[in-house]
């Protein structure tokens, strides 16, 4: 059996140190964990970023400047090898909120000086005790909807403060069942190949019946929202999906690991799409491409999938075909 414990407790100490450092001790705290050549991936506005001093400069800066203080409040954490590197690559993931309060100027959002919730999903590659790659995923559609700005129309799903798994078991802080792992990997990776090749990103109800309980939690990200029961999913999520979007390219993903009944994937991007009318009640029809940087957890009960937690980079998405929301938020 893989023991992924010493990977497991590296982040976990780098996420204490970073939660509790003070702005001036940001860079010697990154660069203790980190490679030299450490660089992450992260939704918009941050983007890619490349060493622990940018890092800490234009990822975490800004983050704890605007909330403070900030409570880190995680409800997935496991670790996997990667099975799109020949499973040699070792990575830890996590999914939560950061909680603070919101007090300063964030990229242009006005402050409430009220406590607040940033939904994020964060991924770890670990090689020689040091971190060499990691990618940054903040739910900012779902933030500005907390806030009620105008500019992010209604949500097709419901919109709420987004739970961890039903059963109460995602932090994986202890050793776990290889052979469960594998059974959430096959899973996911057969429902996957069914979406994407077999009916190209329609998601139908035969074929969601296959592998999803009828009971499903579809945990959107901002802009869509949550949908409960596979008819519920196919009404707020992929009727609406399917209409306003089609489906140009897939990508395939950066990493895909499990631990025990939890697995997930992210990519960037995932998928390149092209806008038709109304998509979020923002897009009209065109000819231009987008890209879709998306992450996908997943909780596995028995046989079927029974959560999935969805991030999607839905500025970046929307800013390369003109619309930037950040800048409309300014103007409010």
């Amino acid at each position: 059996m893989l023991d992924l414990q010493e990977e497991k407790k590296l982040v976990l100490n780098y996420f204490n140190d970073l939660d509790n450092a003070e702005s001036d001790k940001l860079t010697e705290i990154i660069s203790k964990y980190t490679s030299d050549d450490f660089h992450m991936r992260c939704t918009h506005p941050f983007n890619e970023i490349k060493g622990a001093e940018n890092v800490a400069k234009n990822l975490w800066w800004p983050i704890k400047k605007s909330f403070n203080p900030i409570q880190r409040r995680m409800d997935i954490f496991y670790a996997g090898v990667n099975s799109h590197d020949e499973n040699q690559g070792r990575w830890v993931s996590s999914m939560g909120h950061l909680m603070g309060l919101f007090k300063k100027d964030f990229f242009g959002l006005k402050p409430n000086n009220k406590s607040v919730l940033l939904r994020y999903a964060e991924f770890y590659k670990i090689e020689n005790n040091k971190i060499t790659e990691g990618a940054f995923f903040l739910d900012l559609m779902n933030f500005m909807q907390q806030l009620d700005l105008s500019i992010i129309p209604e949500s097709t799903g419901f919109v709420c403060v987004t739970p961890g798994p039903m059963n109460h078991k995602g932090l994986k802080f202890n050793l776990s069942n290889k052979n469960e792992g594998e059974k959430t990997l096959e899973l996911i990776h057969r429902m996957r190949d069914r979406l994407v090749e077999g009916s190209k990103m329609k998601s139908l109800k035969d074929e969601l019946e296959l592998d999803w309980k009828k009971d499903m939690i579809w945990w959107g990200p901002g802009g869509i929202g949550a949908s409960y029961t596979i008819d519920g999913y196919m009404k707020g999520h992929s009727g609406p999906f399917e209409e306003g979007l089609e489906f140009v390219k897939f990508n395939g993903h950066i990493l895909s690991s499990a631990e025990d009944d939890l697995g997930g994937w992210f990519g960037w991007p995932n998928l390149i799409m092209k806008p038709k009318d109304g998509y979020l009640g923002l897009t009209k029809s065109a000819d231009t491409e987008s890209e879709m940087r998306v992450v996908d957890l997943y909780r596995r009960d028995g046989d079927k999938i029974a959560e999935n937690w969805i991030f999607i980079d839905h500025l970046h998405f929307l800013k390369k075909l003109g619309i930037d929301l950040l800048d409309q938020a300014k103007k409010k």
